[in-house]
């Protein structure tokens, strides 16, 4: 990233406790712990002082499969975006669509209540992070194919971090797909097989356009993550970097507020009058309020 003048969260890999520990010297408290290799950052966790970093790393280490955690710096209660990129063999390139966690780092994305596009980025901002995306795949190798790169950034100074890259179809691609109407799976297998965006047709404007166009949406999509702690009683409700949620519900709406609650509407069991989007960024907790 340093190469692309992008900057990322200060981190070293370790393969032994010990090296975890002369990292975490380096980066300070809270520290994040990241296993490699693992799904839903399984194994992970932030730490607050010596004793929490001592059981998340062994942990951390032991579930992963190639026995190596990531020991970072932390970020947490910064803002976080993520957008999904597209790119062909002759580097075409577009956003699909940009996405926006109302929870802040600290919270996994699929844990997050998020909104696409993104509400809060000025055009310039938007403008950066799209740039940043694309350097990032170039710079990866994705030559073909969606990728998923999100960033932080800090809301004092401004600061912004790349703290993870996806170099395939996600969880969040498929948010994407589905709030745009822009086929993220077909077009990436097409892709692979030797299409550009430029010959692929477009099928959100019915064939109209390439699928080259970026899309374009005059509404706003909400996604609410499901839990299902009931049923696992003695599991830990707050929300960390391990995913906790077993599903989520979507809707498309123009005022957050309505999207919010028709989404609760999508839960069997469901209460809507807890929604104070006020609040909603700072309780990382399933209920947020």
């Amino acid at each position: 990233m340093q190469e692309i003048g992008l900057a990322c969260p200060k981190a070293a890999v370790a393969r032994s406790f010990e090296q975890a520990l002369e990292v975490q010297a380096q980066v300070g408290y809270p520290t994040i712990i990241r296993p490699s290799f693992t799904l839903g950052g399984s194994g992970g966790g932030i730490a607050y002082n010596r004793e929490e970093f001592e059981e998340i790393a062994r942990r951390g280490l032991e579930l992963s499969p190639v026995h190596e955690v990531l020991v970072e710096e932390s970020v947490l209660g910064w803002k976080e975006f993520e957008m999904e990129v597209v790119r062909d063999k002759a580097d075409n390139c577009i956003i699909v669509c940009s996405i926006e966690n109302l929870d802040p780092m600290g919270v996994h994305t699929g844990d997050s209540i998020t909104v696409a596009p993104a509400q809060t980025l000025t055009d310039k901002e938007y403008q950066r992070l799209r740039d940043a995306s694309i350097a990032v795949l170039r710079k990866i190798g994705v030559d073909t194919g969606g990728s998923n790169v999100q960033f932080g950034i800090n809301a004092e100074d401004g600061r912004m971090v790349v703290i993870e890259m996806n170099p395939r179809v996600s969880r969040s691609s498929a948010l994407a797909s589905k709030a745009t109407g822009f086929p993220i799976a077909k077009v990436a297998a097409k892709l692979a097989v030797g299409y550009t965006l430029d010959e692929l047709r477009n099928e959100i404007t019915g064939g109209k356009t390439p699928a080259s166009f970026e899309p374009s949406i005059d509404y706003v999509v909400t996604k609410i993550p499901r839990f299902a702690f009931e049923k696992f009683p003695a599991a830990d409700a707050r929300l960390t970097t391990q995913m906790k949620s077993v599903g989520e519900v979507m809707a498309i709406g123009a005022a957050c507020t309505n999207r919010c609650k028709k989404r609760c509407a999508g839960w069997r069991s469901a209460r809507t009058d807890w929604i104070r989007p006020s609040l909603i960024c700072h309780y990382p907790t399933i209920r947020r309020a």
